[in-house]
């Protein structure tokens, strides 16, 4: 790649600006560039794979990260994991995996690592003019594009939670992102705030390691174990979910049969109806809290000195307390009413959960937690992206049947169930995977003569 002026704009012409060099950037160059488009695609770290790479300093990985959901679900439809990996791989083996998809389908030589997006800006109707500050320290470049894919996830900016007298405790304070190494677990008496999938996770990890876990959930979420009926359960739910409403119903109640008694055992009552939200996929978090290894409690009231005060009046004396209280989506190139983004809220507001309510040549991969894995969501989600950029121009009849199409989608698209802000970027995989296979056929099929 050439270098340009930091004086004056130059215009990569159709090419495309992709914003992340993590699982969402790699799956977005690879279809654009299948489609044929020139692709720029802008990492600020100097390591692809975002935050499944630890050696990215963003990288929200903590001890002995696994998938929770499995690899027959979680891989990219036409580059499968190999058959000889474990039901639900490790963080190092997803690397791998990242680092495999790049190197088969060419895609390094369209990245430009140590280069971070300052600004994102429209131009010209439907053109943006981007801004990149490269890490090194030279001087800044200004480029114009036709389209921008912002694909920087949602795991990098921590949610940190406020509770009074927090700021004066004596003891350690981390977030869940800043848990890199488990010896920091070790020998001692651990506060695990946050009752998420990192939070039960890393309550596991410090059941083993420290000398107590004490874990602090606000409300009762569903537990699933990773296998069901001797299956990895998100495959066998998928499987259930082809059948007929009625005998789904029977037959995902007989699977959740088990999990749910066990969890009645535990005191643990899940709000709301199975699935209604995103559940914990643990299966070792109940055999802790059944063996004493875990304890928990409800919702945090206050920091006091040395000590931790719960809503229900009791106390603990941590040493360490670990936030594992999620993230919150940040922008910080783009203009937040191109994205929908209203008031305080962090969140968009995007037609499809991809496309710009404002900009059409503006889009976001991977904005969603489907509750299965969501790099094959990814896929289509960039494949529909792609295709649009190529018949927005060239195919007016059909352009015009896309956006009727495209905010059809988006008013049916109801709100998720769960009260969490997490759930905030929740969707239904079937139905979402339903809607983009409607968008693409808009796209692919010839318009009516």
């Amino acid at each position: 790649m050439q270098e340009y002026s930091s004086q004056a704009a130059y215009d990569r012409g159709e090419a495309v600006c992709v914003i992340g060099a993590g699982a969402a950037g790699l799956i977005a160059v690879k279809n654009l560039r299948e489609n044929g488009f020139e692709v720029d695609c802008y990492e600020r770290d100097t390591v692809l794979g975002g935050l499944w790479n630890p050696q990215n300093q963003h990288s929200p990985l903590y001890p002995n990260t696994h998938l929770v959901t499995s690899r027959s679900q979680t891989e990219i439809p036409d580059f499968p994991m190999p058959d000889d990996w474990p039901d639900y791989p490790s963080s190092a083996q997803m690397l791998t995996y990242l680092t495999a998809y790049a190197k088969h389908f060419g895609l390094s030589e369209h990245i430009w690592y140590g280069s971070e997006i300052s600004h994102v800006e429209p131009v010209e109707g439907s053109r943006f003019e981007v801004v990149v500050k490269p890490a090194a320290g030279n001087a800044a470049r200004r480029l114009r594009y036709a389209a921008v894919i912002i694909a920087t996830g949602h795991h990098w900016s921590p949610n940190l939670p406020s509770y009074p007298g927090l700021d004066q405790f004596r003891g350690t304070v981390l977030h869940s992102s800043q848990l890199k190494d488990p010896s920091r677990l070790r020998g001692k008496h651990v506060l695990v705030i946050g009752g998420g999938n990192s939070g039960t996770d890393i309550a596991c990890e410090a059941a083993v390691n420290a000398a107590s876990c004490t874990h602090s959930v606000r409300r009762g979420s569903w537990h699933l174990p990773k296998y069901l009926g001797g299956e990895p359960g998100d495959f066998a739910l998928a499987r259930v979910g082809g059948r007929p409403k009625f005998l789904r119903r029977f037959l995902t109640d007989r699977l959740l049969k088990g999990p749910a008694s066990l969890a009645a055992r535990m005191g643990i009552v899940p709000e709301g109806k199975p699935f209604a939200e995103e559940p914990v996929r643990n299966g070792r978090y109940m055999e802790h809290v059944g063996d004493g290894s875990i304890r928990r409690r409800g919702e945090v009231a206050r920091f006091d000195g040395f000590d931790v005060a719960f809503a229900d009046g009791t106390e603990i004396r941590p040493d360490l307390v670990v936030l594992a209280t999620g993230y919150r989506p940040k922008f910080t190139s783009v203009d937040p009413k191109l994205l929908g983004i209203q008031d305080e809220s962090p969140y968009p507001n995007l037609y499809a959960r991809m496309f710009s309510p404002k900009m059409e040549t503006l889009a976001v991969a991977g904005l969603v937690e489907p509750g299965v894995g969501v790099l094959p969501i990814v896929h289509w989600q960039t494949h529909a992206i792609a295709h649009w950029l190529l018949v927005r121009k060239s195919d007016p009849e059909r352009a015009a049947n896309f956006r009727v199409q495209v905010r059809t989608e988006a008013e049916q698209d109801t709100a998720p169930a769960g009260t969490s802000p997490r759930h905030r970027l929740a969707v239904d995989a079937a139905t979402y995977l339903a809607s983009l296979g409607r968008i693409i056929d808009t796209l692919e099929q010839e318009p009516a003569k």
